[in-house]
């Protein structure tokens, strides 16, 4: 638009006159044009659809554009629907992407959330766990896990962990239980299960509720039944970069107790069961209409894509075997990991991570600060004595590229800078 226009648009809207001088100013100065209400207005160039290209010169730790290039059509189909139909709070998307995930995790009830943290604070909340109560969980997670339990009001209490599988140390867990304990939360971390029979057995032992951390764990199985069906409730993140992620922020909790269902169900929605009608003091946790539609389609090809990160965990352990000092993580006989993470270990993990990194391929860092290191966590400090593998595990941790489009030419990248590091070292 040509600054003629713009001055008489301006003049049209009584724009004051100091007030349109400096708005001239600008847009001479950046280039701006103006919009139909007079104010200047950036013109953002539309990006051109290009056909998607795995690239082996700059190899992301997770590739959400080969994703989203594998299923675009599918999911556009599903947003203009829900476009279509303008139910952009619940409606019957939401309801369909909860049957769905229920019946896929083999659980009674999918609670669709607005993330994986509200995920957690609900299914404590619904549980009625909080303040005087502890909760035993692993010292080696995301810290959201623990703020469902402290933003509750609950205690955290903290395990250490399998030195080769990195879930909770089932023999353990016995030794943290007080009279105070009310919950133990596994985490199934980089999409390998922890030991379900175990931890149930102990919390039926001392009758204690079990809450799963399945954030990473979308479709694996501990001998033959998937995460997410154990627990009294279990927890789930929808975030973008998970094994089943939306395109937006998302969680949700599948649970078979149907008190916990109602409670989380009237809770997400200002604690109302109908409109008006509050019966508690809730919040609004809802997940989008949108994110449930993505989330359907993801959902049929979820199987697939974990099949992927098997075959790719598989050949990384098969090529980067005896490469340095690199420890390789392993599976349970008992478990079908879905490997949402390849979490190796070496001593030199910060300069081969350099070196990655500015190879650009990216390895990254699941996660470099322990629960008890943090500052948000200052009080837990003491449990570290406790806390040995997680301890001398978080400095040598090291993620390696992982997601279900990573191709064999980009593997084969990846490992050949990670043994031409080691032989430089050599």
């Amino acid at each position: 638009m040509m600054m003629e226009t713009m001055i008489s648009i301006l003049d049209e809207a009584n724009v004051p006159a100091d007030i349109k001088e400096q708005i001239l100013l600008v847009a001479k100065k950046r280039g701006l044009e103006a919009s139909s209400n007079g104010y200047p207005q950036e013109k953002i160039p539309v990006a051109k659809k290009t056909k998607y290209q795995p690239s082996i010169d700059n190899i992301p730790l997770v590739d959400l554009k080969a994703n989203r290039a594998a299923i675009q059509e599918e999911v556009q189909e599903a947003i203009d629907a829900v476009w279509e139909s303008c139910y952009f709070i619940g409606g019957p998307e939401v309801a369909k992407f909860e049957n769905e995930f229920a019946a896929y995790v083999g659980a009674k009830d999918c609670i669709g959330l607005n993330s994986g943290t509200d995920a957690l604070i609900l299914a404590f909340k619904a549980l009625g766990i909080g303040p005087g109560d502890e909760v035993i969980t692993q010292g080696n997670t995301f810290i959201a896990t623990c703020l469902g339990i402290s933003n509750n009001g609950a205690d955290v209490v903290l395990c250490d962990i399998h030195p080769d599988l990195k879930t909770i140390n089932c023999d353990q867990i016995e030794s943290k239980i007080t009279s105070r304990t009310k919950a133990i939360c596994p985490v199934h971390l980089y999409g390998h299960p922890a030991d379900m029979d175990r931890i149930m057995a102990i919390a039926k032992k001392h009758n204690l509720y079990v809450i799963e951390d399945c954030a990473q764990a979308q479709g694996a199985k501990y001998k033959g039944k998937r995460v997410g069906s154990f627990g009294d409730a279990s927890t789930w993140s929808f975030y973008p970069g998970k094994n089943l992620g939306a395109w937006g922020d998302g969680g949700g909790v599948t649970t078979n107790n149907d008190k916990v269902s109602e409670y989380i169900r009237g809770w997400r929605s200002w604690g109302s069961k109908v409109k008006y009608h509050h019966d508690v003091k809730g919040g609004n946790s809802r997940l989008d209409t949108v994110q449930a539609a993505i989330l359907s389609v993801k959902l049929r090809h979820l199987d697939d894509c974990n099949a992927n990160r098997r075959r790719i965990a598989q050949r990384y352990t098969e090529l980067l075997a005896g490469v340095g000092d690199i420890v390789l993580p392993t599976a349970s006989p008992d478990v079908e990991a879905v490997w949402h993470c390849y979490v190796t270990e070496t001593s030199q993990r910060d300069a081969l991570m350099k070196y990655l990194n500015a190879n650009k391929v990216g390895a990254s860092i699941h996660y470099p600060i322990p629960i008890h290191e943090l500052d948000a966590y200052a009080e837990l400090k003491d449990q570290g004595a406790n806390l040995k593998v997680v301890s001398e595990a978080a400095p040598r941790l090291l993620s390696l590229p992982i997601f279900p489009e990573l191709t064999e030419e980009q593997t084969q990248v990846v490992v050949g800078h990670i043994k031409d590091f080691f032989k430089a070292d050599n």
